[in-house]
């Protein structure tokens, strides 16, 4: 690499509502050389990212276009209901979606969860965005339904929220274009897996130090891979040339020693 070159960086898109940090803490450690650069994105605009090459793979939400993304799926969120506090909700533990019968139910434009039937009552017009949708549940205009993610994103001291327990809930997952998966995706992978250091689908070992982790798998010092004992412990040159000698003089009988004058 010439000094004008850049170094190797891997840029990380993730959506609202998902916290990368203990990721990049981790790659950090393992790869310190590997600048991680990351990338807010909304939602929606996740996919064009990645395809359009503005980032080398994302943290986003399912589902993804599996002809054109890999995926793998990191976890599913709980699924609630972004409420007044002083609203009779606040009041229980959990509620259905037939509770939400009377409310109005905002379904703003940056909705994450894949509605069958919108439950609740249906707002004027939608909003523009969950923001938006916030603003008008503390005003008291209606409800919101969001992953748990988005209503801890949005948090009002004025707002309370409470699990929906028969909602869609969405689910989120690591993704990168299928045709680009490159060594640092692959590391990425790793990470997220929480594969060790020293994991054979880890981080690739340079080949200068594959010899060296070759012998400490095989519980033989390095200087026994290299040649310097052989596995019974004897040195090597012992079954050469200077084994021959040894053995021409194991039929000789040894001499009597001799007398000090």
């Amino acid at each position: 690499m010439t000094g004008s070159e850049a170094p190797p960086s891997f840029r990380l898109a993730y959506v609202p509502g998902v916290t990368p940090g203990k990721w990049v803490r981790i790659w950090q450690d393992r790869l310190p050389d590997v600048p991680l650069d990351l990338i807010a994105v909304p939602a929606a605009e996740a996919p064009g990212l990645l395809r359009d090459g503005g980032a080398d793979a994302g943290v986003v939400r399912l589902p993804v276009d599996r002809a054109v993304f890999s995926a793998i799926p990191l976890y599913t969120e709980t699924t609630v209901v972004v409420v007044p506090k002083d609203h009779a909700i606040s009041a229980v533990d959990e509620v259905s979606l037939e509770d939400l019968a009377d409310d109005v139910v905002f379904h703003p434009l940056d909705d994450t969860l894949e509605w069958r039937d919108l439950p609740g009552r249906p707002a004027i017009e939608r909003p523009a965005t969950t923001a938006d949708a916030i603003e008008l549940v503390a005003a008291g205009v209606g409800v919101l339904v969001v992953p748990q993610s988005l209503a801890r994103l949005h948090h009002r001291r004025d707002l309370t929220y409470r699990p929906v327990t028969d909602a869609p809930q969405s689910g989120v997952a690591l993704s990168w274009p299928e045709d680009r998966t490159t060594d640092l995706v692959d590391d990425f992978i790793g990470v997220v897996r929480g594969r060790t250091v020293n994991s054979t689908r880890g981080r690739r070992t340079s080949p200068a130090e594959q010899p060296k982790d070759k012998a400490r798998r095989s519980g033989r010092p390095a200087r026994e891979a290299a040649g310097g004992k052989t596995a019974s412990g004897g040195r090597r040159g012992a079954a050469t040339g200077r084994g021959g000698a040894s053995a021409g003089r194991r039929g000789a009988r040894p001499g009597k020693p001799r007398r000090r004058s």
